[in-house]
This record gives C-alpha cells, sequence and structure tokens, in this order.
C-alpha cells in the first residue's frame, strides 16, 4: 500500500523510510560510498526477478548473477534478502506512482491524482509484486513491520500530511483524523485488490477519495 519516525539512512539513487530500527539498517557505513549505478542495478534486477519469478526465487545469488554485482557487495548494503526484496520495491515505485508535490495542485486535487495512479498501478505487475513482497516479509519474520518501516511509513506520513494541511485550508470538509482519512482510501483500495470484491478503476479511486474527503471544490 502507498507511508517518518526513527532514522534511516538514505541511500543513493534510492529514497527509504524513516523508522526501520534494526532491520532498517540505520548506522551509516563505512569506506567508500556507494555507487548509484551499482546500487540501482540491484534493485532493478531484483525488481525485475520478483516481477518474472516472484519473491520466493529471488535469492541473493540470483540477484546477484542478474546484476553481474558481488553478493559481498550486496550482503555490504542490505541487512536481510528481506529488506533488499523492499527496497527494491520501494525504488520502483518511486518512479511510478512518485509522491504528489505541494505545487500539484490542491490536496484534494493531489490525492485523486496519486489515489487513481494507485489504483491503475494495482492492476498490473506492481499490485503482484506488492502483494507478493508484504506475503514475503510476512512469512519470513511473522510480521509486515519491516515493510512498513522501510516502504509505507514515509509515504503514508506524506498523505497524511497533505490531507491535514487540506483540512487546515478549508479545501477538505472531512472531520476525521487525516490517518483515519488515508486508511479509509487506500485501505479500500487495498482490500478491494486483495479480495477481488469489485473492480478497481481509476475513476472509482477519484470518486472514493471525494467521498471520504468531501473536498470544498
Amino acid at each position: 500500500m502507498p507511508g517518518e519516525g526513527g532514522v534511516c539512512a538514505r541511500r543513493p539513487g534510492v529514497v527509504t523510510a524513516k523508522g526501520g530500527g534494526e532491520e532498517a539498517d540505520s548506522a551509516p557505513r563505512r569506506g567508500r560510498p556507494r555507487s548509484i549505478e551499482t546500487t540501482n542495478a540491484i534493485l532493478e534486477s531484483a525488481y525485475a526477478l520478483m516481477a518474472a519469478t516472484g519473491p520466493t526465487v529471488t535469492t541473493i545469488d540470483a540477484v546477484a548473477r542478474h546484476s553481474n554485482v558481488s553478493k559481498m557487495t550486496i550482503y555490504k548494503w542490505w541487512p536481510s534478502r528481506e529488506a533488499l526484496l523492499i527496497d527494491a520495491f520501494l525504488h520502483h515505485a518511486a518512479q511510478m506512482l512518485p509522491l504528489p508535490p505541494a505545487s500539484a495542485g490542491s490536496p484534494a486535487a493531489r490525492a485523486r491524482r496519486h489515489a487513481a495512479a494507485y489504483a491503475e498501478a494495482l492492476q498490473g505487475e506492481f499490485g503482484k509484486v506488492q502483494l507478493a513482497v508484504i506475503s514475503e516479509c510476512i512469512s519470513r519474520t511473522g510480521s509486515a513491520e519491516l515493510f512498513y518501516a522501510r516502504y509505507l511509513q514515509l509515504r503514508r506520513d506524506a498523505l497524511v500530511e497533505m490531507i491535514a494541511a487540506g483540512q487546515r485550508d478549508g479545501s477538505i470538509l472531512a472531520e476525521g483524523q487525516p490517518e483515519d482519512l488515508y486508511d479509509a482510501i487506500y485501505g479500500s483500495l487495498f482490500y478491494r485488490y486483495v479480495f477481488g470484491i469489485a473492480p478497481i478503476t481509476p475513476g472509482y479511486a477519484r470518486t472514493l477519495v471525494d467521498l471520504v474527503l468531501r473536498p470544498k471544490e
């Protein structure tokens, strides 16, 4: 699902979430800085393998072969395979579903645009990879906390603040907590996607945003 507290080091070429704790690899590393090209090659290879074969068989060995980067380098930069898979998904999501900037219109308009893009992304490869990564994370660690810390929290916080800004300036009339409003939108989209209850379309997502946020415009 499209989510700061704690500290997680930012990586070249990757937007990482804060609040990862030990699993999020927050301590700064010594030695030479990462190569952006190498980092991107690893992340893009990991995502491509997940999309083609699924997370279960996307091993460090497979990513090393596909990216032509040594296993030692990958292990040095990521604390676990699960962290690598989540960061690969995050890297792809940052390009496919960028967070809407303040210059892109009113909070409600930006919320509509982002929710519609997320609904469209769920229908393709992105949705399948996201669900598979969450499932893999839960099966390996017993919870989705790592996924939340490395991916969702940063994006969720940014969108929650966008909704709160709309409430402050009067362009969003809904009176609930912005966190609950966010969850009502994206939780509904993800729920429908996971269980196949009804088709998810960009138009439905825009209507859902208006229903939940009650924009003034």
